[in-house]
Protein backbone atom coordinates (compact mmCIF):
# COMPACT_ATOMS: atom_id res chain seq x y z
CA UNK A 1 0.00 0.00 0.00
CA UNK A 2 0.97 3.74 -0.38
CA UNK A 3 0.23 6.74 0.74
CA UNK A 4 -1.71 9.34 -1.39
CA UNK A 5 -2.48 13.13 -0.01
CA UNK A 6 -6.08 13.49 -0.31
CA UNK A 7 -7.73 16.89 -0.11
CA UNK A 8 -10.72 16.61 2.30
CA UNK A 9 -14.27 19.54 2.48
CA UNK A 10 -12.60 22.28 3.52
CA UNK A 11 -9.41 21.65 1.89
CA UNK A 12 -7.89 20.02 5.17
CA UNK A 13 -5.50 17.17 3.53
CA UNK A 14 -5.60 14.11 4.97
CA UNK A 15 -3.59 10.47 4.15
CA UNK A 16 -5.55 7.70 2.93
CA UNK A 17 -4.03 4.51 1.84
CA UNK A 18 -4.28 4.04 -1.70
CA UNK A 19 -3.23 0.48 -3.15
CA UNK A 20 0.38 0.77 -4.73
CA UNK A 21 -1.13 -0.50 -8.22
CA UNK A 22 -3.97 2.27 -8.26
CA UNK A 23 -1.42 5.20 -7.52
CA UNK A 24 -0.13 6.58 -10.46
CA UNK A 25 3.21 5.61 -11.64
CA UNK A 26 5.93 7.62 -13.86
CA UNK A 27 8.67 6.11 -15.64
CA UNK A 28 12.03 7.18 -14.46
CA UNK A 29 12.83 8.63 -18.09
CA UNK A 30 9.70 10.64 -18.09
CA UNK A 31 9.62 11.56 -14.24
CA UNK A 32 13.71 12.65 -15.30
CA UNK A 33 12.51 15.08 -17.93
CA UNK A 34 9.78 16.46 -15.62
CA UNK A 35 11.53 17.22 -12.77
CA UNK A 36 13.03 20.57 -12.20
CA UNK A 37 16.56 21.07 -11.98
CA UNK A 38 17.85 21.70 -8.58
CA UNK A 39 21.84 22.51 -7.86
CA UNK A 40 23.12 20.38 -5.12
CA UNK A 41 24.26 22.61 -1.81
CA UNK A 42 27.61 21.16 -2.13
CA UNK A 43 28.06 21.47 -6.04
CA UNK A 44 31.48 22.53 -7.52
CA UNK A 45 30.18 25.56 -8.68
CA UNK A 46 29.37 27.13 -5.73
CA UNK A 47 32.11 29.94 -4.15
CA UNK A 48 34.78 28.82 -1.76
CA UNK A 49 33.31 31.16 1.11
CA UNK A 50 30.77 29.02 1.54
CA UNK A 51 32.84 26.25 1.92
CA UNK A 52 32.95 24.20 5.75
CA UNK A 53 36.18 26.11 6.92
CA UNK A 54 38.66 24.62 9.85
CA UNK A 55 41.39 25.67 11.47
CA UNK A 56 44.75 24.38 10.93
CA UNK A 57 46.38 22.52 13.15
CA UNK A 58 49.21 21.06 13.37
CA UNK A 59 50.64 17.16 12.14
CA UNK A 60 53.72 17.37 14.34
CA UNK A 61 53.03 15.60 17.86
CA UNK A 62 55.50 18.31 19.80
CA UNK A 63 53.43 21.05 18.72
CA UNK A 64 50.11 19.33 19.00
CA UNK A 65 51.43 18.99 23.19
CA UNK A 66 52.31 22.49 22.62
CA UNK A 67 48.54 23.64 21.55
CA UNK A 68 47.06 21.25 24.40
CA UNK A 69 49.10 23.02 27.18
CA UNK A 70 48.50 26.05 25.41
CA UNK A 71 44.31 25.77 25.57
CA UNK A 72 44.68 23.64 29.17
CA UNK A 73 46.26 26.62 30.84
CA UNK A 74 44.44 29.72 29.09
CA UNK A 75 41.34 28.40 29.93
CA UNK A 76 40.02 28.12 33.50
CA UNK A 77 37.58 24.89 32.44
CA UNK A 78 38.87 22.90 29.43
CA UNK A 79 36.77 20.20 27.90
CA UNK A 80 37.69 17.31 25.33
CA UNK A 81 34.46 15.77 23.99
CA UNK A 82 33.65 13.78 21.16
CA UNK A 83 30.96 16.15 19.55
CA UNK A 84 30.11 19.84 20.54
CA UNK A 85 28.18 20.81 23.75
CA UNK A 86 25.12 21.38 21.79
CA UNK A 87 25.61 18.33 20.05
CA UNK A 88 27.62 15.83 22.06
CA UNK A 89 28.62 12.86 19.52
CA UNK A 90 29.12 10.15 23.13
CA UNK A 91 26.84 9.44 26.08
CA UNK A 92 30.08 10.15 28.23
CA UNK A 93 30.55 13.64 26.36
CA UNK A 94 26.86 14.60 26.96
CA UNK A 95 26.73 13.40 30.84
CA UNK A 96 29.65 15.93 31.53
CA UNK A 97 28.63 18.93 29.02
CA UNK A 98 24.92 18.45 30.98
CA UNK A 99 26.77 18.35 35.07
CA UNK A 100 28.53 21.72 33.61
CA UNK A 101 25.98 23.20 32.66
CA UNK A 102 24.38 21.88 36.02
CA UNK A 103 27.07 23.58 37.62
CA UNK A 104 27.06 26.81 36.00
CA UNK A 105 30.40 26.36 34.53
CA UNK A 106 32.19 28.55 32.21
CA UNK A 107 33.83 26.09 29.84
CA UNK A 108 35.73 25.73 26.91
CA UNK A 109 35.39 22.77 24.70
CA UNK A 110 37.39 20.79 21.60
CA UNK A 111 35.98 18.12 19.52
CA UNK A 112 38.82 15.58 19.42
CA UNK A 113 36.63 14.25 16.58
CA UNK A 114 37.29 16.51 13.85
CA UNK A 115 40.93 16.30 15.15
CA UNK A 116 42.17 12.70 14.92
CA UNK A 117 46.16 13.53 15.92
CA UNK A 118 44.88 15.84 18.74
CA UNK A 119 43.00 12.68 20.05
CA UNK A 120 45.85 10.55 20.79
CA UNK A 121 48.02 13.36 21.75
CA UNK A 122 45.11 14.27 24.90
CA UNK A 123 45.21 10.63 25.81
CA UNK A 124 48.98 10.98 25.98
CA UNK A 125 49.23 14.12 28.08
CA UNK A 126 47.04 13.29 30.49
CA UNK A 127 47.83 9.82 30.81
CA UNK A 128 44.33 8.58 30.89
CA UNK A 129 43.05 6.80 27.70
CA UNK A 130 39.35 7.65 27.73
CA UNK A 131 37.60 10.76 26.23
CA UNK A 132 35.86 13.03 27.57
CA UNK A 133 39.02 14.60 29.77
CA UNK A 134 37.89 17.74 31.81
CA UNK A 135 40.71 20.29 33.45
CA UNK A 136 40.49 22.55 35.62
CA UNK A 137 43.20 25.09 36.29
CA UNK A 138 45.65 23.10 34.11
CA UNK A 139 45.08 20.64 36.46
CA UNK A 140 43.88 17.09 34.89
CA UNK A 141 40.54 16.49 36.81
CA UNK A 142 39.40 12.73 35.37
CA UNK A 143 36.43 11.96 32.75
CA UNK A 144 32.92 11.04 32.72
CA UNK A 145 32.85 8.83 36.07
CA UNK A 146 34.94 11.38 38.62
CA UNK A 147 33.18 14.42 37.37
CA UNK A 148 29.89 12.23 37.92
CA UNK A 149 31.05 11.00 41.54
CA UNK A 150 33.03 14.84 42.33
CA UNK A 151 29.90 16.68 40.96
CA UNK A 152 27.25 13.92 43.48
CA UNK A 153 29.54 14.48 45.93
CA UNK A 154 29.89 18.58 46.33
CA UNK A 155 33.78 18.64 45.29
CA UNK A 156 32.79 19.57 41.72
CA UNK A 157 30.96 23.64 42.63
CA UNK A 158 34.23 23.69 45.31
CA UNK A 159 36.82 22.86 42.84
CA UNK A 160 34.46 25.58 40.19
CA UNK A 161 34.38 28.22 43.23
CA UNK A 162 38.23 28.14 43.97
CA UNK A 163 38.92 28.31 40.56
CA UNK A 164 36.60 30.99 39.92
CA UNK A 165 34.67 29.25 36.97
CA UNK A 166 31.07 29.75 38.04
CA UNK A 167 28.81 31.98 35.89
Amino acid sequence: MAFRLAMRRGGVAALRRVPLAAASVVPRAAAAAAAPQVRAFADDGSHSDFAPQRKKVTENVDDMMKLIEKQVTDNTVMLYMKGSPNQPQCGFSAQVCKILSVQGADFASVNVLDYPLLRECIKEYSSWPTIPQLYVKGEFIGGCDIVTQMHQSGELEELFKEAGALE
